[in-house]
């Protein structure tokens, strides 16, 4: 078997735009793991989460020649991970958002206790209703602005910070809970 050796990301990508196979496959290999992760943040099947990241591939193949080279290559893919796991659960059921206008715009204190695990955050995430938690990785965890988040979602920004409010509520509510039943007052 012939081992090729890629020492310069640019170089990699020249070859996979030439559908270089050896050299496609070590950018998936670099890659897929951190986008898996992406597509685990939106998905929280992780069967459904590498279908949308191998789909997320199939389109950075596909359009490998438009990237200019310009900003990071992996924000360059992470970006289609995030549509394309938009899109796997727009296809997959209806993402609901709640027009609710009520909503505070004062930052909440983050008291996330460090002891807490990251598996356990990504659970409680995990259990938000759909639209907040789209929401909040995007916004909380990608760094997307609310501007962003509704031109990618098709709702307002007034939905978008809505739902970022009610999914961090939500989210101090049940650690709030977990803090309450841990010290044996409820």
């Amino acid at each position: 078997m012939k081992v090729i050796q890629f020492t310069n990301q640019k170089q990699l990508i020249k070859k996979a735009i030439r559908a270089d196979r050896d050299a496609q496959r070590r950018l998936y290999e670099l890659h897929a793991p951190k986008m898996l992760s992406v597509c685990r943040y939106y998905i929280n099947d992780i069967y459904q989460a590498e279908e949308a990241m191998c789909n997320g591939f199939l389109k950075v193949f596909t359009h490998l020649q438009s990237y200019k080279g310009t900003g990071s290559f992996e924000g360059w893919i992470r970006r289609i991970m995030v549509r394309e796991s938009i899109s796997y659960i727009r296809s997959s059921k209806k993402l609901y958002f709640s027009e609710d206008g009520n909503f505070e715009t004062g930052d909440s204190a983050n008291n996330i206790k460090s002891a807490l695990e990251v598996d356990h955050i990504q659970q409680l995430i995990d259990d938000l209703p759909e639209g907040y938690r789209v929401v909040f990785i995007m916004y909380a965890i990608e760094g997307y602005k609310h501007k962003e988040i509704a031109d990618t979602l098709g709702i307002s920004e007034s939905t978008s910070k809505s739902q970022l409010f009610k999914a961090r509520k939500l989210l101090q509510s049940k650690l709030n809970k977990e803090n309450m039943l841990s010290y044996g007052t409820d």
